[in-house]
């Protein structure tokens, strides 16, 4: 199987933790690799839950959340909806709020189909609104 290493970025320069991601095939859309990355992370979130305070590592803002240096405390550590999550993805994507790369090149809508090969690897690059702009 296919596999895509994966990691967050900010403008300001901090990147998060690299994640590897599997694919039944070599050739995938923009779409499936969000909805992907954003199962496996509320995945990740629900298993560990109980033991990491309720913080949840993820591309998105889940609701009744607040964000802090580790993440977003998800209040009561209550379940996360991924179907809710990948929507909220996809639209910030659409949104430009998140832009992905693809190697060195920025993708260009959610249907557009990348190649995974060797050593290629995808950055979400979460644009922050800028104080005052």
């Amino acid at each position: 199987m296919p596999t895509l290493v994966v990691c967050d970025e900010t403008t300001g320069g901090a990147r998060g933790e690299k994640i590897s991601l599997e694919f039944p095939t070599e050739r995938i859309t923009v779409r499936e690799l969000i909805r992907e990355r954003v199962y496996q992370e509320v995945q990740d979130y629900m298993l560990k839950r109980a033991t990491n305070g309720g913080v949840f590592k993820g591309l998105v803002r889940p609701d009744e959340s607040e964000q802090t240096a580790q993440g977003y405390r998800v209040k009561g550590g209550r379940e996360i909806d991924w179907k809710v999550q990948f929507a909220r993805a996809c639209a910030a994507y659409e949104a430009n709020r998140v832009l992905v790369l693809v190697g060195d090149r920025q993708t260009g809508g959610l249907d557009e189909e990348v190649v995974l090969g060797r050593g290629v690897e995808a950055t979400f690059l979460k644009l922050v609104p800028l104080v005052g702009g």
